[in-house]
């Protein structure tokens, strides 16, 4: 039982906290614009990203392979990744709720959103 209370000490208290939050497939770095080519898509999305945190927005991002206890500590993240395995990824979350699966939202896509969170 004591094991138990060291574990959950090790989940990322940002789960709670985050505005969007991206859970992303396995990727090569922590925003996959790395390799010979680039992907416009996530490209876009780190753009994205980046004027989302500008309007102090808290935005973040994981990866099973570095980021495994925020999977396991979202519930509906983790029965969509049972169901779907790899093809889920990515989800995408806006405050607590699952928003996207299997592919990234577009920008009005999380400002919708957000906005349907803020009324």
């Amino acid at each position: 039982m004591n094991n138990i209370i060291p574990l959950l000490n090790t989940l990322p208290t940002s789960i709670a906290l985050a505005d969007v939050e991206f859970f992303d497939p396995p990727m090569c770095c922590p925003t996959g614009l790395c390799g010979p080519t680039l992907d416009q898509t996530l490209l876009d999305l780190n753009e994205m990203i980046q004027t989302l945190q500008r309007e102090n927005l808290r935005v973040e991002r994981y990866q099973m392979t570095s980021h495994p206890n925020a999977f396991l500590g979202n519930a509906d993240v983790m029965k969509l990744v049972r169901e779907r395995e790899m093809s889920a990824l990515p989800i995408i979350v806006v405050r607590g709720k699952v928003v996207k699966v299997g592919a990234y939202p577009t920008e009005d896509e999380i400002r919708a959103a957000l906005n349907v969170e803020t009324k």
